[in-house]
């Protein structure tokens, strides 16, 4: 045992071995190395490529968020609002969050998808979602609901502040406003065609926020949103209510596929009421169909038969080739063109150039035509704005179809000079009008509202236009196919129209379009008004007898709202059977 305790360390050969020199200095180069890898690492990290790890702290912790601009009113001529933005909320989750599988949480999560108006059984899909950091359950819900969400106390279920549209006039003015999606991007109407000036800026707003999404602090300046402008629009919500209405009434009682109506201010062009049947409510858009959304008077483009009468008409006078009182033969009541006849109704005889206008003379009117050069018929329509988009701030307004001159035939100008053979939309034809209005001036058309009066372009000479309104005035007279669209206490004139509805290269058996365009008062006038009822089914198919109340009603109410004094003392005669215009 001493002996034991008497050893030392040194005395072990392995100890007393000789220890190389370059091994400890191998050693303290390895530590040099390490501590200048953590030092080229820290400054490389701190210093060199710092910009990329704040990227990627603030992709895990840093968020922008959207301050969404208020969204500008639509608002009619008068101030009324057509369409606004209110508060919404939309409802989101964080599904990892929420503990779906809870005993506990079950009635909370009925509430939840009674609240959300959901099934349950969706709810907890959505809940079981791939992404466990996100997904939306409902967006755009009433602000009033989304505070009942919240009151829940559900972990994982937020809310977010967003806005949506209401609008107040519902279908009746569906097709001018249109409406916006859940991102409030207009997708039809006014809310698609001003979606730039209506929609603003939004501003942003960076925040760090925890795992659980609460914003923990703000970072930076904070860039405030900038909210869109107001719109006016040239439309008379009262206006364009009656003339829906009385639209819906008429397609009703005709049993009709659907129709359209167009009121015209004729001293600016304003579009006072645009309105269509079928129609939809713009806030309430499940199950559409396009017979609903569909803008017809804009984008329905057809044959308007009788109702271009006038223009021939009003392009012979102003050739100086005819008078008002210049006498037109039409007998036998038809006239046969390159083996092609052409009919009237009745044989009316030995007609006056007004009297083919005021029996709406198939025969007449082609006789006059016929005295055209087929250059001079082009020029004029097209100076009407036929074969041509209207000139609107509009989506889908339709160009029609006017082929050019030099391939017509002569049964083809035939045709055209009393509507076949062309293509027009019911807003076209209304505008035409409004060169009988203006003293041979056709004026631009638009949906905002103007106060100066609109810069014509001359297409028929004061005098032509003169006579023509009168000839107007008679075809909606005694004896003429438009009796019906007299009015109390206003003088009217104008025009109605039966077109055949072409299927495909020929006419469809039994199917028609109703037409009436016409102005008032006559010697004065303030409006145009242009109605088209698609397919009347009731046993009765006739422009005069289906669009002319509906044109008579409209005016009497729409002349009223603009204060214009009555020209007549007297009731108009108004005959029960008007005279059958010829197909």
């Amino acid at each position: 045992m001493r002996a034991g305790r008497s050893l030392t360390y040194t005395s072990s050969p392995l100890l007393a071995s000789p220890t190389p020199a370059w091994r400890s200095r191998f050693i303290v180069v390895l530590v040099a190395l390490g501590f200048c890898a953590l030092a080229a690492r820290a400054a490389y990290v701190q210093v060199i490529g710092k910009e990329f790890y704040q990227r990627q702290g603030e992709v895990r912790f840093a968020r922008t968020l959207d301050l969404p601009a208020n969204r500008g009113r639509i608002l009619d001529r008068n101030g009324l609002i057509l369409a606004s933005s209110v508060p919404a909320a939309s409802i989101w989750a964080i599904p990892e969050d929420v503990e779906a599988d809870s005993a506990e949480l079950q009635p909370k999560l009925r509430e939840l998808a009674r609240l959300l108006e959901v099934p349950l059984p969706g709810l907890l899909a959505k809940l079981a979602d791939e992404d466990k950091t996100f997904v939306w359950l409902k967006r755009q819900l009433d602000w009033d609901v989304g505070q009942q969400v919240m009151a829940l106390g559900i972990k994982g279920i937020y809310l977010r502040k967003e806005y949506k549209r209401q609008y107040p006039e519902g279908e009746a003015a569906a097709h001018v406003v249109g409406f916006t999606n859940v991102e409030d991007h207009g997708q039809e109407g006014v809310e698609l065609a001003f979606d730039k000036e209506l929609a603003g800026k939004p501003g942003s707003r960076r925040v760090i926020k925890d795992r659980l999404g609460r914003v923990v602090e703000g970072v930076g300046a904070e860039v405030p949103p900038v909210d869109g402008r107001d719109l006016q629009l040239s439309i008379d919500s009262k206006v364009q209510f009656f003339a829906y209405q009385k639209l819906r009434d008429t397609v009703t009682q005709h049993k009709a596929k659907g129709g359209s109506v167009v009121v015209l201010d004729a001293r600016t062009g304003e579009v006072l009421a645009l309105a269509n049947y079928p129609s939809y409510v713009p806030d309430k858009r499940r199950n559409l169909t396009g017979e609903q959304l569909r803008n017809r008077a804009l984008t329905d483009v057809f044959e308007p038969g009788s109702t271009m009468k006038p223009i021939t008409i009003g392009l012979a006078l102003e050739s100086g080739r005819v008078r008002p009182q210049t006498p037109v033969d039409t007998t036998p009541g038809r006239l046969t063109i390159t083996g092609s006849t052409i009919h009237d109704t009745h044989n009316y005889g030995l007609l006056t150039v007004e009297g083919v206008i005021q029996k709406s003379s198939n025969v007449g009117t082609t006789k006059l035509a016929m005295q055209l050069p087929a250059r001079e018929m082009w020029e004029t329509f097209s100076a009407l704005g036929f074969g041509q988009k209207p000139q609107i701030m509009f989506p889908g307004a339709a160009s029609g179809r006017l082929r050019p001159y030099k391939s017509w035939r002569p049964i083809e100008q035939a045709t055209m000079s009393y509507g076949y053979g062309l293509s027009a939309s019911l807003f076209q034809m209304a505008r035409s009008y409004t060169v009988f209005a203006n003293g041979g001036k056709v004026i631009p058309a638009t949906m905002l509202k103007s106060e100066q009066p609109a810069v014509g372009v001359p297409v028929f000479s004061e005098r032509t236009a003169d006579q023509v309104r009168k000839m107007l005035q008679m075809a909606a007279g005694p004896g003429g196919t438009g009796q019906k669209a007299q009015t109390v206490g206003y003088s009217v004139g104008g025009k109605s129209g039966t077109a055949r509805k072409q299927v495909g290269k020929s006419y469809a058996a039994g199917k028609y379009r109703a037409w009436f365009t016409g102005l008032a008062p006559v010697d004065n006038p303030r409006i145009i008004v242009a109605v088209m009822v698609d397919e009347p089914s009731n046993g009765v198919i006739y422009g005069g007898a289906v669009a002319a109340p509906v044109f008579s009603e409209v005016v009497q109410q729409t002349l009223r709202l603009m204060g214009v004094a009555p020209d007549m003392a007297v009731q108009p005669l108004i005959v029960a059977d008007a005279v059958e215009e010829p197909l």
